[in-house]
């Protein structure tokens, strides 16, 4: 299947960037390669694009094969971005982008096993040279595990149900494939609740894919590092696209735009914090409706940018 990505509000991202004329940047989350053009295309000097994904790393490098001198692809996770510019040679950045979550063609690719949609093996790693997947999850963590992850990640009300459903299921035979675990989750939820809300497998499937690829745990830690090796006015741009990530980002953007972070009852400052970077979207940026209408997926994402003092 060809790689295919429609990059979110890619007009916005580029104009807030504020991209400088042979500038350094890093695209953390490269998929096809859509944002790194137009970072080129507005006059960037050099793109460092990191992704887990082989799949995607080869499609955005043949994407920008004329922007070869220009364009480094990197295979690598975003939260080992301070490594990566270490080995590069490279000592800091002027702007760097996430876009999180998962991609078009990871979705819609069915042997990747992301979508409830399609019925194929229990994978969904974003780096396929990984050698923990869904499988692992879903057919070794105990019933409280699997129940809590349902209830954090995927902030499921029927998570204690369906992990239940789940570990007597697989005492006859291991679960195998995402068509059997949409069965399981249909027959967990009372056909009541099934009838609103979307999908009634898409809740337990994101909180799968998180926990397997680890997206949130390295989340703040990798916004810090981000900041930590930009240059003094230098740009980090986040596309988020559900409430756990989106309010990660914004609590750490906080705090790193904050001086004091004293307890407000304390009468003076014994923090001695300092702010690290300033807002430059106070409050996040959404697709407009036309983008909404074109590409469906883009609805939930939210868009927050800061600049590094």
């Amino acid at each position: 299947m060809e790689f295919e990505h429609i990059s979110v509000m890619p007009g916005e991202v580029i104009g807030m960037l504020a991209v400088k004329k042979n500038g350094i940047y890093v695209d953390g989350t490269l998929g096809g390669g859509g944002h790194s053009l137009e970072i080129l295309k507005a006059g960037a000097g050099r793109v460092i694009g990191i992704d887990r994904d082989t799949d995607a790393l080869s499609a955005a490098s043949e994407r920008l094969a004329p922007w070869h001198g220009s364009f480094t692809p990197v295979h690598d996770n975003f939260k080992n971005v301070a490594s990566v510019l270490v080995s590069l040679g490279v000592d800091a950045i002027d702007g760097g982008l996430l876009d999180l979550g998962v991609s078009s063609y990871q979705l819609d690719e069915a042997s990747r096993g992301f979508s409830y949609m399609h019925d194929a093996p229990l994978d969904m790693r974003m780096d396929k040279e990984s050698g923990f997947s869904a499988y692992d999850v879903l057919n070794t963590y105990d019933e409280k595990a699997l129940s809590d992850i349902f209830f954090e990640y995927g902030e499921e009300k029927w998570s204690k149900r369906i992990a239940q459903f789940i570990v007597r299921r697989r005492e006859k035979s291991p679960l195998e494939t995402t068509g059997e675990l949409v069965e399981i989750i249909e027959s967990a939820i009372p056909k009541g609740a099934r009838a609103a809300g979307g999908h009634p497998a898409k809740r337990v499937f994101q909180a799968v894919r998180i926990e397997v690829n680890g997206e949130l745990k390295i989340l703040e830690k990798a916004l810090r590092d981000f900041v930590h090796v930009l240059k003094p006015g230098g740009r980090l741009a986040v596309i988020t696209f559900h409430s756990l990530e989106d309010r990660i980002t914004k609590n750490t953007f906080r705090d790193l735009c904050t001086d004091c972070i004293c307890p407000k009852e304390f009468p003076v400052c014994v923090c001695g914090h300092r702010a690290l970077a300033k807002a430059v979207t106070k409050k996040p940026v959404l697709p407009s409706a036309k983008e909404q209408e074109k590409n469906p997926r883009s609805r939930s994402a939210k868009l927050r940018i800061i600049e590094k003092c």
